[in-house]
């Protein structure tokens, strides 16, 4: 008995590190889209548009990146 209970922390502990780690990437996410928007918005008015699409192509990849480490982790879940 005290084995299952301590399998079933472990699996508890395992989900909620990988909800975490979720759940961080998708606030960076919506933070990097913020800035995203921002960086648009103000281009308009800024003449730096070397610097501008440098750092949108930044965001672009973080978020992918993130969008992918999320798919991986859930899928993870799954098979738990």
């Amino acid at each position: 008995m005290s084995e299952d209970k301590d399998s079933l922390i472990k699996a508890q502990n395992e989900v909620i590190g990988i909800l975490f780690e979720v759940v961080k990437r998708l606030q960076t996410n919506i933070d990097l889209q913020d800035e995203g928007v921002q960086i648009i918005i103000k281009s308009k008015d800024d003449n730096d548009l070397d610097g501008n699409k440098k750092r949108l192509d930044e965001i672009t990849n973080t978020r992918n990146e993130n969008s992918e480490v999320i798919s991986r982790l859930l899928k993870k879940l799954e098979t738990e």
